[in-house]
């Protein structure tokens, strides 16, 4: 009698078909993600050792630096990235910000990966890839605003970033500088003499914390003292407001600006939800550090809270809404820095408004097929394409929170959040 085949026989062979399909994707994913590691632009570092000449140095006293990677072909424009990364407002914290990265070009990387809007890649960055493209590094922990000396027993600090900023403007770009509020993160230069900002605005906040106080305020107050950034603030700004430390917010300080800029943020900046609108002063038995670690993990109440930080925002905003001299990508993401990552910036996968999504890959046994939505969409690149060469509208703000399912929420790690006076970089 002939022997009967067990059943499970074909079973076996189907799931040994499946783990050799899923080795070999797993496999040719890893070989893109080194291909992609090996394709990745690292600039390196320019310092400008006869800067000090002209005051313009970082708080340990070193010279300022740059990353410069040239455009080609009709790229003729500028793009210049001011880095972020916090301040001080007071002599022991700038004294602890001198010997970092944050205070001292010495203990900087000296390659810096070019992602994002600094990227040279045609398919990464289409508007302006072939831009000359460059970042200034930050080491005055005050917004590139700083002019000041600080003198005590044991330290001897420099805060001279505004200077530092217009002898970049001088070597990098020949143009005349012009800083008009010291704050800008990002600029994009349109024409001959002019300066476009990519406006990320400062970590300041945009409304009280929850206890009605607003705990920022007093920071810099602090800090507009001592780094002696009045002068450098926007004139038209100083005369409008009562304290010159307003004009360190957003609210207020782009009011003043009559040079074309973009506004990029999220609704729900991070830093802004950690830091100055739930500090640790708020929440001194930990109830919201789920939440800030995960938004999945919030209460109902708590995302009650948060719609009220971006209820806030969007009404200081809409003195801006029509204005055509002011671009904005408003999005619904727990993230803080958006146009460095590739991922952010434009992808496959980038974040875009409306939830509107480029592409959705189905998975079936044996392949993975892409079917591509034939749907428009827009992602943070695009939208600041169509602003800058005035393709069409270039304001859009973002559902609530959580109706975008195109988010990268980048939440810090690594970190103490009861650290105000640094943002990590992430």
């Amino acid at each position: 009698m002939a022997r009967r085949r067990p059943r499970w026989t074909w079973a076996a062979v189907f799931i040994a078909g499946v783990l050799v399909v899923s080795a070999s994707v797993s496999t040719a994913a890893a070989a893109a993600a080194a291909e992609e590691e090996e394709k990745k632009l690292l600039v390196d570092m320019t310092l400008v050792p006869d800067a000090a000449s002209a005051g313009a140095v970082c708080l340990d006293g070193s010279p300022p630096a740059y990353h410069l990677d040239r455009g080609a072909g009709s790229g003729a424009g500028w793009l210049l990235q001011f880095e972020g990364g916090g301040w001080c407002n007071d002599a022991r914290s700038c004294a602890e910000r001198a010997g970092t990265r944050r205070g001292s070009t010495r203990l900087m990387n000296k390659l810096e990966v070019f992602s994002g809007v600094l990227s040279d890649d045609p398919a990464k960055n289409p508007d302006f890839y072939n831009w000359n493209r460059v970042k200034l590094r930050y080491c005055d922990g005050g917004s590139f605003a700083g002019d000041s000396e600080f003198i005590n027993d044991f330290n001897h600090l420099h805060e001279r970033a505004e200077d530092m900023g217009c002898y970049h403007h001088r070597s990098l770009s020949k143009r005349p500088c012009d800083s008009p509020t010291g704050t800008a993160l990002r600029l994009l230069s349109r024409r001959p003499g002019d300066i476009l900002p990519l406006r990320r605005p400062p970590g300041a906040s945009w409304r009280d914390d929850i206890s009605g106080d607003n705990t920022i305020r007093p920071f810099f107050s602090s800090l507009v003292d001592l780094q002696g950034a009045q002068k450098n603030l926007n004139k038209e700004c100083l005369n409008s407001m009562l304290y010159p430390y307003q004009c360190f917010f957003p609210q207020y300080a782009l009011q003043n600006i009559r040079t074309p800029y973009f506004i990029l943020n999220s609704a729900y900046d991070v830093y802004q939800f950690h830091h100055t609108f739930v500090p640790p002063s708020c929440d001194p038995r930990g109830q919201w550090s789920r939440c800030k670690s995960d938004p999945a993990a919030c209460s109902t109440s708590q995302i009650a809270t948060l719609q009220g930080l971006r209820n806030a925002m969007l009404t200081a905003l809409n003195l801006f809404e029509g204005d055509s001299k002011v671009g904005m990508f408003i999005n619904s993401c727990f993230a803080h820095c958006q146009s460095e990552l590739q991922d952010t910036w434009f992808a496959p996968n980038s974040p875009s408004l409306h939830n509107k999504v480029l592409k959705q890959f189905a998975c079936t046994c044996m392949y993975v097929a892409s079917i591509t939505i034939s749907s428009e969409f827009q992602t943070i690149a695009e939208l600041v394409g169509d602003w800058y060469f005035e393709r069409g509208a270039a304001q859009e703000i973002d559902c609530a929170y959580p109706c975008d399912l195109t988010c990268h929420n980048i939440i810090p790690t690594g970190y103490p959040f009861d650290r105000v006076k640094e943002i990590p970089e992430f």
